[in-house]
């Protein structure tokens, strides 16, 4: 299968492909006489895994290390259980970060009327000193 084929089957674009290859998620496929990649039917199943793992937020490093448990058939699945229980806990944080971001947002823009006055509660809060420790630089919360 060339690499068109591949990324028709799986959705993966031509240049994800070859990324994952560069970065050793994807091992490199056999040539065929022309030069043309020839990708085995695993492939497929390869990067489908990566696609699905990175629609989940997991890192490369994390899709790495779930990839060398797939491969490995006598791996114990707690392992698994344990890489993603670690990332939904991570998700979590992110996620309650983000909402924090997000109240703050709506607070500041509630204080705006939104008319023709150049007064502007929100670019005054954003330059306002910070109070707390930052969801984003984690130095600051906003309030």
């Amino acid at each position: 299968m060339n690499i068109g084929q591949v990324s028709k089957a799986t959705g993966v674009s031509l240049r994800m492909i070859r990324h994952y290859e560069g970065i050793g998620l994807m091992p490199p496929p056999d040539r065929r006489d022309n030069g043309y990649r020839d990708y085995p039917p695993r492939s497929i199943e390869r990067l489908r895994f990566i696609a699905n793992a990175r629609d989940l937020g997991f890192s490369v490093d994390e899709i790495s290390a779930l990839l060398s448990l797939w491969d490995d058939r006598t791996r114990a699945s707690s392992e698994v259980k344990a890489i993603a229980l670690d990332h939904a806990r991570d998700l979590a944080r992110k996620a309650a970060a983000l909402e924090a971001m997000r109240r703050t947002l709506l607070e500041l823009v509630e204080g705006c009327s939104g008319d023709a006055r150049p007064d502007c509660p929100i670019l005054a809060g954003l330059a306002a000193e910070p109070v707390g420790k930052s969801v984003t630089d984690n130095t600051r919360v906003p309030n």
